[in-house]
């Protein structure tokens, strides 16, 4: 099954209004790399005539300001790579799995024991990263890279960091153990790319002030149950709209997540498979303007069908 990925993320950093947009490298090269040999003309012809209807629609689709998605994600997120210098392999980084989760500042609150090894290690040196995939399965997805300080939370914080990080890990009860404690990450920077491995790479970094000041999406927060409830009870549904808005005749379109100025699917077409981005017709402001705004989306596209 050939994967088109590389329009994952086209436009992925185009706000719609916003500061100047921190750096981005792009990559590019001829889509046809993309195709298997073992294709035929016609289905390489087909698979280029997609690869173009896509382009055209990614261009315009709009997106959260990049900084206000990598907020978002991180905010929403509770999994990451810990990076640590090594004292058993000094010069050399020690890496492990930790949960976390954001204060509101945005900064990751992880609960360690003092028996592990990266616990030892940050009380060694404090410096460290976290590394965040969005979708671990899709290497082309958004990859955030969080460098900062770990620092001990101090006994007046440590009540409201509790609650915090429950309320993200209900399941939690060894935080309590006489051995864990509380290290908050304190951000230096923030980076992010997103495109891994295909034909267009975009890539930003931003300073622990101006993500601070970044907003979490509102409406990102209901995307879980938005998109269980879509692809359970109205897949044809979301399929429409992804045809009607890209004039593509995609065989599925599962919904991936969802913001308040559009969402996202995995879509298919003649055995290939792709993301792609599905902008509303206007920003969505509460959760009941997502269902109004999908409702509009879809008799739309059956009145062309009609």
């Amino acid at each position: 099954m050939t994967e088109i990925v590389v329009v994952t993320s086209f436009n992925y950093y185009l706000p719609l209004s916003s500061p100047e947009p921190p750096p981005i490298a792009v990559v590019l090269c001829p889509f046809s790399a993309m195709a298997s040999s073992a294709q035929s003309p016609s289905q390489s012809d087909a698979i280029d005539e997609v690869f173009q209807l896509i382009k055209a629609h990614q261009e315009k689709a709009t997106r959260l300001p990049p900084i206000e998605e990598v907020r978002t994600i991180l905010d929403h997120s509770i999994r990451g790579m810990l990076s640590t210098f090594s004292q058993k392999h000094e010069g050399y980084p020690s890496g492990s799995m930790v949960d976390f989760a954001c204060d509101s500042n945005g900064s990751p609150i992880i609960a360690v024991s003092n028996l592990a090894v990266h616990t030892k290690e940050l009380l060694a040196n404090p410096k460290c990263s976290l590394l965040i995939a969005k979708d671990p399965e899709d290497r082309t997805d958004l990859i955030i890279t969080l460098h900062g300080d770990a620092i001990s939370v101090p006994e007046t914080d440590k009540d409201a960091i509790h609650t915090s990080y429950l309320a993200k890990h209900p399941d939690a009860f060894w935080v309590d153990f006489v051995d864990f404690q509380f290290f908050r990450i304190e951000p230096k920077s923030v980076s992010f790319v997103s495109g891994i491995a295909t034909a267009l790479l975009r890539s930003g970094e931003f300073t622990n002030k101006d993500f601070r000041e970044a907003k979490v999406d509102q409406i990102y927060q209901f995307s879980k149950p938005i998109s269980s409830h879509m692809n359970k009870d109205h897949a044809n549904d979301t399929k429409l709209i992804v045809q009607k808005s890209t004039s593509i005749p995609v065989e599925f379109a599962n919904m991936v997540d969802v913001d308040s100025l559009g969402f996202n699917v995995k879509a298919g077409y003649k055995s290939s498979n792709f993301k792609l981005r599905i902008p509303f017709p206007r920003r969505a402001e509460e959760r009941k303007d997502v269902k109004t705004l999908i409702i509009e989306m879809l008799q739309a596209a059956k009145s062309q069908v009609n």
